[in-house]
């Protein structure tokens, strides 16, 4: 199936979380602590935490981190309690966002979160208002000049959902979100490496943003993403440089 250019976009994406490295770490921290409490330390049976585990390793996090994180979540050792709370609102022009927290203070959160789209012209909404619009699911996304016959034999085989081929070239490989680690494992032993790979919320109508408009959504998007409490932001904005 065919899908819009998003190379760039992509591109654009790395790059700003490649600035943001330094929150990485502590992020990866709290979502391997919660996936461990929530389904067990064992990434066997645990795909949410095998994902974090996953991406932790790729990040270059020391073993050790790893072990402790699983084990404060398993109650092993003791550590804070995160809570998952999930934000809705909106954005520019009405852009759907969503913003997933985990968090020790639940009332520190919703202020910080309902004070940077307040600054930046958004909207704060109720839960369900955007959520709707989106579809949880693994993305792995590869460059342009893949061949293409033999990333779709490999990812059917591999146990994928969907195949997109985007107009600029790259392939997108969309897979349900349990089954996302296996999918990307058994495409790189087939020597298919992603550029680019989440977990994500896809929103099932993107619109695209340029100029000021543009500008002002992704001051909004910085906002909430540099925000302590929050793990992860989910918009249909697609905003081009």
């Amino acid at each position: 199936m065919a899908g819009h250019s998003k190379w760039a976009n992509i591109q654009h994406r790395k790059g700003r979380q490649d600035a943001k490295r330094g929150k990485i770490f502590t992020k990866l921290i709290k979502e391997i602590t919660v996936a461990a409490r929530m389904s067990g330390g064992d990434v066997n049976f645990n795909p949410r935490l095998r994902a974090a585990v996953i991406e932790a390793k790729e990040e270059n996090m020391p073993a050790d981190n790893i072990t402790r994180a699983i084990k404060r979540g398993t109650g092993e050792l003791e550590g804070v309690s995160y809570e998952e709370i999930r934000y809705e609102g909106y954005g520019t022009n009405g852009a759907a966002v969503i913003v997933d927290c985990l968090t020790d203070n639940k009332q520190r959160a919703v202020a910080d979160v309902r004070h940077a789209f307040s600054k930046y012209g958004g909207n704060l909404g109720t839960d369900g208002s955007v959520a709707f619009m989106f579809k949880h699911l693994g993305s792995l996304v590869f460059a342009p000049g893949t061949n293409e016959d033999a990333l779709m034999e490999a990812a059917l085989e591999a146990g994928a959902e969907d195949i997109i081929n985007n107009e600029d070239g790259s392939i997108e490989v969309i897979t349900a979100p349990a089954d996302f680690s296996a999918v990307k494992e058994k495409l790189e032993e087939a020597n298919f490496k992603a550029v680019f790979s989440e977990v994500t919320m896809k929103a099932d109508n993107e619109v695209v943003f340029a100029g000021e408009d543009g500008v002002k959504m992704q001051k909004l998007l910085d906002a909430l993403e540099e925000l302590d409490d929050v793990q992860d932001v989910y918009t249909s904005a697609v905003i081009e440089e």
